[in-house]
């Protein structure tokens, strides 16, 4: 595996390329053009810019997270073909300059759903937090701003402002889209794109619904094992791929993670490693990456992952917020650090563990 970073980019991110140098063990960021909008393309130029950039402070793009898909493209609206084409010349143009994988999602109207971005912890520290309680009371066109304040002045990735202002329009949009037009849809994008992918190498890792079910009567499909499966399956390319986000999908507790992650061999390009910490079945926080801080054995996830002998990139996934760290919630460089060094020493012991035996 490659341990990595996400960076979201100067003049968006509070953490430099200079200090995710210098986390232990870490060798790659996975980024993006943030100031991109879904169905835009994104020239070879700006790529090669932000590569050189990353290069410049000692480090190398492992993937790409995201290039968001456009509405259209998830509704099924007559001019999905042109957004899909532009996609593909992005893809195309990443391919040029020698990047190999692209984290995306296809979740409807919200990227990800949480309640509080600042709960507080016995520790002190703050998390990103669902309640499904609090949700419920939520009308969804004015959620975020119950929310917003939290922030810290920060663009959260998918509750870009001027998406918050369509909201209702979105709602609307989806209405008709339940999970099998959401599947056909997904399938008609996957079958489009494959041949650049195959032509450059690029691997498409689907980022899991989150939480895994649905929230405000949104479809959600990418929430276990069976729906992967399914997705796989109908676009039979090895390309076609995922992201093991172990928060995600780890937010229904029927998932056996270390068991979806052996069924996924070959096919997992791209690990999101992080811990929860359950108060009911619909109430969780995020919690520290050690084991005993959450409920989630990482020693068994980690320990998967080298079974299967996954060798993409892997970052720490949302942190706490700790040490007075003022940053986007979920993405300071502390906790984030702490992550990764945790699970390159699970790494290492599990290693020389199985070298040893």
């Amino acid at each position: 595996m490659e341990m990595t970073m996400r960076w979201f980019g100067t003049g968006f991110d509070t953490v430099t390329l200079k200090q995710i140098r210098q986390v232990p063990g870490v060798t790659g960021v996975i980024t993006t053009l943030y100031d991109t909008t879904p169905g835009e393309v994104w020239s070879r130029e700006r790529i090669r810019a932000l590569k050189d950039e990353v290069e410049a402070a000692g480090l190398r793009i492992s993937g790409i997270e995201s290039v968001n898909i456009h509405d259209s493209i998830k509704i099924g609206s007559p001019d999905r073909d042109q957004y899909i084409d532009n996609y593909i010349e992005t893809l195309r143009n990443l391919g040029e300059e020698d990047i190999h994988m692209v984290c995306y999602n296809f979740m409807p109207v919200f990227d990800w759903t949480r309640s509080e971005l600042a709960r507080k912890r016995p520790d002190g520290s703050t998390v990103l937090a669902y309640s499904q309680k609090a949700i419920d009371a939520l009308d969804p066109e004015t959620m975020f701003d119950s929310i917003k304040g939290d922030a810290n002045g920060a663009v959260l990735p998918g509750w870009e402002p001027e998406r918050m202002a369509k909201i209702k329009e979105l709602f609307e949009a989806y209405k008709d889209v339940d999970e099998e037009k959401l599947f056909e849809n997904l399938k008609y994008f996957l079958e489009k794109i494959m041949p650049v992918c195959d032509e450059y190498d690029i691997n498409m890792a689907i980022h899991p619904d989150d939480p895994a079910w649905s929230v405000f009567g949104l479809p959600r499909i990418i929430i276990n094992l069976p729906n992967i499966m399914r997705m796989m399956k109908m676009v039979d390319n090895p390309h076609n791929g995922v992201t093991f986000c172990s928060g995600s999908y780890g937010t229904n507790r029927e998932n056996d993670l270390p068991g979806m992650i052996r069924a996924l061999k070959g096919r997992l390009h791209f690990a999101h490693v992080r811990n929860l910490k359950f108060n009911s079945d619909d109430d969780f926080e995020e919690a520290a990456h050690l084991s005993s801080d959450g409920d989630f054995d990482l020693y068994e996830i980690v320990k998967a992952l080298y079974e299967i002998g996954f060798e993409g990139p892997i970052r720490p996934d949302h942190g706490r917020m700790i040490w007075d760290e003022v940053a986007m919630p979920g993405y300071g460089l502390y906790d984030r650090a702490l992550g990764a060094t945790y699970i390159n020493g699970l790494w290492e012991a599990i290693d020389k563990n199985a070298t040893r035996g």
